[in-house]
C-alpha cells in the first residue's frame, strides 16, 4: 500500500485506476537467493515490460530499487527471516521514517507470475536493518515491495528482485472475474477503468450470504487495494474513499475507491480487509482497455482536480485527502 499525490506508508493513500474488463536479497536459509539488479536507474533504466508511460515522465512506484536517492539493500538474514535496508543520498541506512497509515514501513512481496500476495510490516533495528519472518513462498522470481516515508522526503515504493531457489513452474494468471471468495466471505467488484483517467471501483463484502457491515479498521482504513500490471509488476496502492470513524464513512459492506493505471493491459487486484478479528485478501484479474473519454457514468471514469503535490503525477485524480499517488498509497 503508490495516484497523484503522495499516497503514505505501505503507505498509500486512496487512489489508483486500473481498467476495463475483469477479468529477500537474502530469504534465510541455505541457497541465498540471488538480488536481480536491473532496476536501479532511476532515469528510466527499469525493465518497463514494454509499457509506455505517459509523455509527461510519470513513472508507476515498484519499478526502481533506486530512486531519489534512496536504494531499497536486501542484506544477510537468518533462517525463516527477510531482512533489508533503506539506504539514503548520503549513502547511509536510513533511519527516520514517518508514520503512514498506522506504520513506518510496508513490504509487499508476489511471485512474479503474480501469484503468493504478501502485506507484511518490518521492525527496524536501531542501525536501520529492518527484520521480518520471511514472507517469501514457494520457489521463484519474488518481488519485493517496500513503501516508505523518509522523514522530510517524499514517499516512495522501492522494488527489487529476488530468486527462492527450487522447481518453480509459473501458474497460469486467473481468468477475470468481477466476483472472488475467500474464507467464506464473497467479495464483488464493480466498476470498469480506463487507463489514465481516474475512476471508481466498488467492493462489496458479504459472508456466506450475508452482507458484512461491521468491517474492523486495518491500517487506518476499511480497505487497502494494491494493483500489480502484469509483466513488469508496475505497483498501485491505493486506498478506500473515506476515514473510519469520521462519521459518514459506513463499515461496509461497500469499500469504494477512486483508482489509475498507466496504461493498458492486464492486472493482479488484491484488497486486504479486515474483519473478525483477521485480515483476509481478495484477489481480482483485471483487464484495463484504451482510454475512453472522460465522461462520468456511475462506476465508471470520474475525472477530478489533480492536486498540485506533485508535479509528475498524472492528471485526473481525485483531490480527496489522504488520497495517493499511483505506486504509493496507504499508495
Amino acid at each position: 500500500m503508490n495516484v497523484a499525490t503522495k499516497l503514505g506508508g505501505f503507505a498509500l493513500g486512496l487512489v489508483a485506476v486500473f481498467g476495463a474488463a475483469w477479468g529477500v536479497g537474502q530469504v534465510a536459509g541455505p541457497g541465498a537467493p540471488a538480488v536481480e539488479a536491473s532496476h536501479d536507474n532511476a532515469a528510466g533504466g527499469h525493465d518497463a515490460g514494454g509499457h509506455d508511460e505517459s509523455t509527461d515522465g510519470y513513472l508507476p512506484g515498484g519499478l526502481l530499487v533506486s530512486d531519489q536517492g534512496y536504494t531499497l539493500v536486501p542484506t544477510p538474514a537468518p533462517a525463516g527471516q527477510f531482512a533489508f535496508r533503506i539506504t539514503g543520498p548520503d549513502g547511509n541506512p536510513v533511519t527516520g521514517y514517518d508514520v503512514e497509515h498506522d506504520k513506518r514501513m510496508h513490504l509487499i512481496v508476489a511471485r512474479r507470475d503474480l501469484s503468493g500476495f504478501r502485506h507484511v510490516h518490518p521492525e527496524m533495528d536501531p542501525d536501520g536493518t529492518w527484520r521480518v519472518t520471511s514472507p517469501l513462498g514457494d520457489p521463484g522470481s519474488w518481488r519485493a515491495f517496500a513503501d516508505f516515508k523518509p522523514t522530510g522526503a517524499e514517499a516512495l515504493t522501492l522494488g527489487v528482485d529476488i530468486a527462492v531457489p527450487g522447481s518453480f513452474t509459473p501458474e497460469p494468471l486467473p481468468t477475470p472475474t468481477r466476483t472472488a471468495t475467500v474464507d467464506g466471505y464473497t467479495v464483488t467488484l464493480a466498476g470498469d477503468l480506463t487507463p489514465g483517467a481516474a475512476s471508481r471501483l466498488t467492493l462489496t463484502v458479504s459472508r456466506n450470504g450475508t452482507p458484512v457491515t461491521d468491517l474492523a479498521p486495518y491500517l487506518g482504513a476499511y480497505g487497502h487495494l494494491v494493483a500489480l500490471r502484469q509483466g513488469d509488476l508496475a505497483y498501485l496502492h491505493v486506498h478506500p474513499d473515506g476515514v473510519p470513524g469520521d462519521g459518514k464513512t459506513p463499515a461496509g459492506p461497500q469499500i469504494t475507491f477512486f483508482a489509475e493505471v498507466p496504461s493498458a493491459g492486464t492486472y493482479r487486484l488484491y484488497l486486504d480487509f479486515q474483519h473478525a478479528g483477521q485480515v483476509r485478501t481478495a484477489e481480482f484479474t483485471a483487464v484495463a482497455g484504451p482510454p475512453t473519454g472522460a465522461s462520468t457514468t456511475a462506476g465508471g471514469p470520474a475525472t477530478r482536480p489533480t492536486p498540485a503535490t506533485h508535479p509528475s503525477a498524472p492528471t485526473s485524480v481525485p483531490a480527496t485527502p489522504d488520497h495517493g499517488e499511483p505506486g504509493h498509497g496507504h499508495s
